[in-house]
């Protein structure tokens, strides 16, 4: 069972609901400690007071904010807990929206808000069917680990779960990052359309979402602890300059196809256009032959895709 993280209570207009929080997720990354490479002995972090010049013990240590370089307000944690916040020991639902109202960009970490009690259980289940039929979520105020927080409360499998989100200050401008104006063609629009329908699939299960940092990391780990030759890395693909877009598309769906077991024929990819030949122009003060013509009609290089 994971450890509380927090107790408090949801406040829902006049209906208080009593919870705990717990993680919704576990961390299984392999974790290193810092040594000494000549005799490998561990190497720690030791706190030292700049004032009195020695090591000091976590029961002397508090937190305080820097006023100016020479004055420092101490603040303790039983003034941190006391803060005058109606968010403080309760997470406030301020509204209800549609989910895809918020950008994603904006929701982080998530959390299991468990009843806590048998007279939470009433109350908590209302919550959870309230949200249930309503399609929407609750956008949320709360106070965690010294600031307050803004977060999204949305039912899974009968439990709510909390997910912190960021300020609207916090998300930064991207127009920055902008790539320089380019020209696209209908065809490559629908040759990426195509590309896409190709990869879709209904879950996320599989070989392909399976962390294979922590697997190879760990081999590596056993390897050298039996005297073993390390696992021999495959060298990836260099990848290449992409100079015909339409043709990277079509064999993308079909090893997209081929992976997945499926036929790797990529007629449905939309065929390049090329431009039709113009009649040739009748001039009134002599004729040109129709073989010219056609010729200066038609010298114009198609465009490459």
């Amino acid at each position: 069972m994971p450890r509380t993280i927090w107790s408090g209570a949801i406040s829902f207009g006049l209906v208080t609901v009593p919870i705990n929080v717990v993680s919704a997720t576990e961390d299984h990354s392999i974790r290193f400690h810092q040594y000494h490479l000549e005799d490998l002995g561990r190497v720690r972090v030791r706190k030292y007071c700049e004032v009195e010049d020695r090591e000091v013990a976590n029961a002397e240590i508090g937190k305080g904010y820097q006023l100016t370089k020479e004055q420092v307000i101490p603040i303790s944690d039983e003034e941190l807990r006391d803060l005058p916040l109606p968010t403080a020991k309760a997470v406030e639902i301020e509204a209800f929206v549609p989910l895809e109202s918020i950008d994603p960009i904006r929701i982080g970490e998530g959390y299991y808000l468990q009843a806590s009690g048998q007279v939470a259980a009433k109350p908590y289940k209302l919550l959870v069917q309230a949200l249930s039929r309503s399609s929407k979520v609750a956008v949320a105020k709360y106070a965690w680990s010294g600031r307050e927080r803004l977060g999204l409360l949305r039912v899974k499998d009968d439990v709510i779960v909390l997910h912190s989100m960021r300020w609207p200050d916090e998300i930064r401008d991207p127009a920055e990052l902008l790539p320089e104006p380019v020209e696209l063609t209908e065809d490559e629009i629908d040759g990426a359309l195509a590309l896409m329908d190709s990869m879709t699939r209904d879950d996320l299960d599989g070989p392909e979402f399976e962390d294979t940092y922590t697997d190879a990391l760990a081999k590596v780990i056993e390897a050298k602890r039996e005297d073993k030759p390390l696992p021999q890395v495959s060298e990836p693909e260099a990848p290449g300059q992409v100079l015909d877009l339409m043709a990277a598309l079509q064999e993308s769906v079909a090893k997209a196809k081929a992976s997945r077991g499926e036929d790797a024929d990529v007629h449905e990819m939309p065929k390049k256009k090329t431009a039709k030949k113009q009649p040739a122009k009748k001039t009134a003060s002599r004729k040109t032959p129709a073989k010219k013509t056609a010729a200066k009609a038609s010298g114009r290089r198609p465009r490459s895709a």
